[in-house]
C-alpha cells in the first residue's frame, strides 16, 4: 500500500460534558475512497470538522503530505486543498447558484467581480454534475436535492486534493446520485482522496475502497471493503449483530382512522385513500411527485381546495369532517407530522432537547397554564431513554446533537402529542443502521397501540419492510396501490414514472377503490 496523503493519529476532542473523540486514527490515500462509518454520535462529523478547520483538536497529530500540520481554520484547510460538503446546507437563498458556488472567491476583473466568468465557470460545474439549471437561477427556487448538488458543485470548484462528503446523497434523487457517483469515480481517476460518510450501506459497497469505523468517539478499526459483507460491517459499527433490519409487525387492523375523498389543491389532485387503526400506509414516488405536499395537506399546512378529509375522533368515537386551516389545527386534532427537513420545519436549533420535545404538547403537561416541570422532565427523560438519544442531559442544545439524534428528538416531539395519526416523512434520513432499528421498533410500538401511520420513504427496502400497504404518487396523483404481499420494487417504480392509470390492487382487501 502506498504512503497516505493524510494521517490523523490519536485525535481528541472534548465539549462541555462529553468527550466526542478519544484517540481516533484515520489514513487517506490518493485515488481511493474511504468510507467513514459509525452510529450517530460516533464522532464522524466532529472528526471531519477538525480536518476541515471548523473545530480545533484538543489532542493528537495531523500529518499532511508527510509533514506535521496544524489546521488553523476553514480558510487554512481550503488553502491546503481540503474541501468539505457539509451534511447541512450552507447556501444563501437570495443569491444565484453561481454566486453561491464562488461566494468569497469571486473572479475579479480589476476591482469588480467578473460575473461573466463566474457564471461561465459555474455552468461548467453544473454540466459536469448533470444539473439542468441556469447558474443565474436563485437558490431559493431550488429543491432540497438540487441545493445539495450545489453544495457539491461548491466543493468541486475548489479543485481540492482531499474532498470530504458528509451524507451527500441524503436528499438526492436516483438520477442525481448516479451523476454524483460518476463524478466521484472521475475524482478517483484524478488521484483525489475522498472521505465518504453515508448510512446507506449499498452505496458504501458500490463506491468505497475501504472503511474506517468509529464507535462512541473511539477508533474501532480500518478494513478493506473486499473483506467485508453487510453483517460484518454492521457489527463493527454497532458492536453487536443486528437481526431483522426491517421488523414487520402483524397487527389486526381496526376501524378506519383517516379517510380522504377526492382531495385536491395546487399540489395534489383527486387523492382518495383510507388508513386504519394498526396500519402503516407507505407512500412512494420520485422526488417532486407530491409526497411531502400530500403529508402537509393532511396535517393542515396546505389547505384542501376540494374534496373531503374525515378523521375518527378516538375520544368522542365519531367521524369528523376535517377543515384544517393550519398546522396548529393538525396538532389540535391529534395529527402529528415529522418533516423530512428537521432543521427547517421540525426543530428549533437554539433551543434544548427538552424545549424542542415538549413545544407542541405543553397543554398536556400544564396545570392552569403553568408547565408542570416534574411531569415535563419525566416525559422527556422517558423518550431519551426509550429511543437512546445520545446526550449528556436534556438541556443540551439541539444544534450540538448529531443528525440522527436530532431526528429522534423530532419523532419524540410528534409522539408527545399522543397522535391518532402519525405522518413520518423520511423518518430515518441521515440515521445509522442501529438507530434505524430503534426507530422502527418505536413505529411498531405505536402501530401495536392501534394508531394509524403514514410513512413516506425513498428507501425501498424500508418501505417494503415496514408497510402494510403502499400508495404510489406521480405528479400529485395516485398511480398505484398495493397490498404489501403483492408489492415489489419493480411494480412501484413502474407506477412512479407513469401518469395516472388504474394500478390499484383490486384483489387486496385493504385497498380502497
Amino acid at each position: 500500500m502506498k504512503t497516505p496523503i493524510l494521517k490523523m493519529t490519536n485525535i481528541v476532542k472534548e465539549f462541555p460534558g462529553v468527550k466526542a473523540l478519544d484517540g481516533v486514527n484515520i489514513e487517506l490515500y490518493e485515488g481511493r475512497v474511504m468510507a467513514l462509518m459509525g452510529e450517530n454520535g460516533a464522532g464522524k462529523s466532529t472528526l471531519m470538522k477538525i480536518l476541515s478547520g471548523v473545530y480545533k483538536k484538543d489532542g493528537g497529530e495531523i500529518f499532511y503530505k508527510g509533514k506535521k500540520e496544524d489546521i488553523k481554520g476553514p480558510k487554512d484547510a481550503t488553502n491546503k486543498g481540503i474541501a468539505i460538503i457539509h451534511q447541512e446546507l450552507n447556501l444563501v437563498n437570495d443569491l444565484s447558484i453561481g454566486e453561491n458556488i464562488f461566494l468569497g472567491r469571486e473572479p475579479k476583473k480589476g476591482f469588480r467581480i467578473d460575473f461573466d466568468k463566474l457564471h461561465a465557470d459555474s455552468e461548467v460545474l453544473l454540466k459536469r454534475l448533470n444539473i439542468n439549471k441556469s447558474s443565474r437561477e436563485l437558490v431559493e427556487n431550488l429543491s432540497i436535492g438540487e441545493k445539495q448538488m450545489i453544495e457539491i458543485a461548491k466543493a468541486l470548484s475548489l479543485d481540492a486534493q482531499i474532498i470530504i462528503m458528509d451524507e451527500p446523497t441524503d436528499a438526492l434523487t436516483d438520477k442525481e446520485t448516479e451523476s454524483l457517483f460518476k463524478v466521484i469515480n472521475e475524482l478517483k481517476a484524478d488521484n483525489k482522496a475522498i472521505v465518504y460518510i453515508s448510512h446507506r450501506l449499498k452505496e458504501i459497497f458500490e463506491l468505497c475502497d475501504y472503511i474506517t469505523v468509529l464507535r462512541d468517539g473511539k477508533f474501532v478499526g480500518q478494513e478493506e471493503i473486499s473483506n467485508l459483507d453487510e453483517d460484518k460491517m454492521i457489527e463493527m459499527m454497532v458492536g453487536r449483530k443486528l437481526t431483522d433490519q426491517f421488523p414487520h409487525l402483524e397487527v389486526e387492523k381496526g376501524e378506519t382512522i383517516l379517510k380522504l375523498e377526492n382531495v385536491s389543491n395546487k399540489f395534489v389532485k383527486d387523492i382518495s385513500f383510507e388508513v386504519k387503526a394498526g396500519e402503516i400506509l407507505g407512500i412512494s414516488g420520485l422526488m417532486g411527485a407530491g409526497r411531502s405536499e400530500l403529508a402537509k395537506t393532511i396535517y393542515g399546512h396546505y389547505p384542501i381546495e376540494s374534496g373531503t378529509m374525515i378523521k375518527k375522533d378516538m375520544k368522542l368515537n365519531k367521524d369528523l369532517q376535517m377543515n384544517l386551516k393550519s398546522s396548529a389545527d393538525g396538532v389540535k386534532n391529534r395529527i402529528a407530522y415529522v418533516s423530512e427537513d428537521r432543521k427547517g420545519d421540525g426543530l428549533i436549533l437554539d433551543l434544548s432537547i427538552r424545549e424542542n420535545m415538549t413545544i407542541s404538547s405543553l397543554e398536556r403537561i400544564s396545570n392552569s397554564f403553568v408547565v408542570d416541570k416534574n411531569k415535563e422532565k419525566e416525559r422527556v427523560n422517558s423518550y431519551i431513554d426509550r429511543i437512546r438519544i445520545k446526550t449528556p442531559n436534556m438541556e443540551q442544545l439541539i444544534k450540538n446533537l448529531s443528525g440522527g439524534n436530532q431526528q429522534k428528538v423530532a419523532i419524540a416531539k410528534a409522539l408527545m402529542i399522543h397522535p391518532d395519526v402519525l405522518i413520518l416523512d423520511e423518518p430515518t434520513r441521515g440515521v445509522d443502521v442501529g438507530a434505524k432499528k430503534e426507530i422502527y421498533d418505536l413505529i411498531n410500538e405505536f402501530k401495536s397501540q392501534g394508531k394509524a401511520i403514514i410513512m413516506i420513504s425513498s428507501e425501498m427496502p424500508e418501505l417494503l419492510g415496514l408497510s402494510d400497504r403502499v400508495l404510489v404518487l406521480s405528479h400529485g396523483q395516485i398511480t398505484g396501490e398495493f397490498d404489501i404481499k403483492d408489492a415489489t420494487q419493480e411494480k412501484i417504480l413502474k407506477c412512479a414514472v407513469e401518469i395516472k392509470e388504474d394500478h390499484r390492487d383490486v384483489n387486496s382487501s385493504e385497498a380502497t377503490a
